[in-house]
């Protein structure tokens, strides 16, 4: 502090102090026009940097000592010299903190024989002794010997999130669908993956399918997403989105056709695309990549339980559970990929859901459905969505394959309103199904 006003004295000597107040001036609204009109870029370029600043040194480093070792994540080892004897503490030592203005990330690297489970285990004693509302426990990324901390100061999940722009060039990366905890915009990729959502009804189910909907609007008017949607209850969920679907299949009592059968016809026609794409793709690459000639195929289902647990047809059941299977085990690689929504994660009802690897647990009932949708120790790792309070619809944590820590979210409000101003009606282009199957054929 002393050195800053000393240099700031020496700046006025030299160049006047008219100067230096002009120039301070425009540089403090340049700060307050960030802070009005960019607020992601303002916490992200100036107010974390200032703020892990000060909470690195008030907050963390002068109780550092005792907070870990009243957490017991520090050791004790007993020193002898002739005649004497004393006993020596180590202390973890903390590598460095960066802040978004939500969550505080604490570096810290471990003991000799410490795991990142033994730091999860104190993760409540650590977030009462830092007065952070709640504390995850992360691993990092090629260093095994590190392990980060992240602190929940402020919780910017409380309220409504806005739906967020996107752009074709989102597909890849994928679109940003939710805000994260840190209070920084979390995306959600499609391409080599499918996706799970599991919630307690008034969750915020509809929240999720819908941001996912809008996030890829721009790939889907590019022809690089094809969006096969099966809507169990009549059609009453996904209407709204008919103009995205190249197939929207829902059921209709006045047709006598049964509704599982036309499910099992879609299933089926994706597995005939999936085939068709191996053949080609066959020595050629392990991972398809959407374009116009061979779209990203999404099969979205409402509700899976309609189509795994609760069909009379047997012989229905039976063809679409082998459909389901093959999708859900071969189609990713080759760009036809399965988003299921449910309420009941039970094996009995969702017989194939580990064969998902990006799951989403919205509010759940109970502790022991988080360990069935985001796996053993989830929930232990913070994930605790059967605590998700009823206010806070679209709140839920994500977990993806290959990454052991939960993340939490919440995903944008789409209200019908929205919708309807979003899929205002298009001059036709044509059903896109005949063109996707006419690919397919001549491959």
């Amino acid at each position: 502090m002393l050195g800053a006003v000393a240099g700031l004295v020496v700046l006025v000597e030299h160049v006047g102090a008219l100067p230096v107040g002009v120039g301070a001036g425009v540089m403090a609204a340049g700060l307050v026009s960030m802070r009005v009109w960019r607020p992601v870029w303002f916490r992200r370029l100036v107010g974390g940097p200032v703020s892990a600043v000060w909470r690195s040194g008030w907050v963390y480093r002068r109780r550092w000592s005792t907070a870990l070792e009243t957490a017991g994540l520090t050791v004790a080892s007993a020193s002898s010299t002739v005649g004497t004897s004393s006993q020596v503490r180590y202390v973890p030592p903390l590598l460095r903190v960066r802040s978004t203005g939500f969550v505080d990330r604490v570096r810290v690297r471990m003991l000799p024989g410490q795991t990142v489970d033994d730091y999860a285990e104190q993760a409540d004693r650590l977030a009462q002794t830092f007065g952070a509302q709640a504390c995850r426990v992360r691993s990092v990324a090629r260093r095994v010997h590190e392990v980060e901390l992240w602190l929940l100061t402020r919780d910017p999940l409380t309220r409504v999130v806005d739906p967020f722009a996107s752009t074709v060039a989102d597909l890849a990366v994928g679109p940003r669908v939710a805000l994260g905890e840190d209070g920084l915009p979390w995306r959600l990729r499609l391409i080599g993956s499918h996706l799970l959502v599991v919630g307690a009804t008034g969750s915020g189910k509809g929240s999720v399918l819908w941001s996912l909907l809008l996030g890829l609007q721009p790939a889907i008017e590019a022809r690089l997403v094809s969006v096969w949607a099966i809507d169990p209850k009549g059609g009453m969920e996904l209407a709204f989105g008919a103009p995205l679907f190249d197939r929207f299949c829902h059921g209709d009592s006045s047709t006598g056709q049964g509704y599982e059968s036309g499910f099992a016809d879609l299933l089926e026609d994706a597995v005939e695309v999936m085939r068709s794409r191996q053949d080609r793709l066959r020595g050629i690459t392990r991972l398809h990549q959407p374009s116009p000639e061979g779209p990203l195929v999404v099969v979205l289902v409402d509700e899976l339980a309609a189509l795994t647990g609760w069909v009379l047809d047997r012989t229905a059941k039976k063809r679409i559970e082998t459909a389901l299977g093959l999708l859900l085990s071969q189609g990713r690689a080759v760009g036809v990929v399965v988003v299921g929504a449910v309420q009941d994660p039970r094996k009995d009802v969702l017989p194939l859901r580990d064969l998902f690897p990006t799951r989403i647990a919205l509010r759940l009932s109970e502790a022991e459905q988080v360990h069935l949708v985001l796996g053993p120790g989830a929930r232990d790792r913070g994930a605790e969505a059967d605590k998700i309070p009823d206010t806070l619809p679209g709140v839920g944590y994500v977990t993806v394959d290959g990454i052991a820590e939960p993340v939490r979210v919440r995903f944008s409000h789409v209200t019908d309103d929205l919708i309807a101003d979003r899929l205002a009606p298009a001059p036709s282009e044509g059903p896109r199904l005949e063109l996707l199957r006419s690919v397919e054929d001549a491959a």
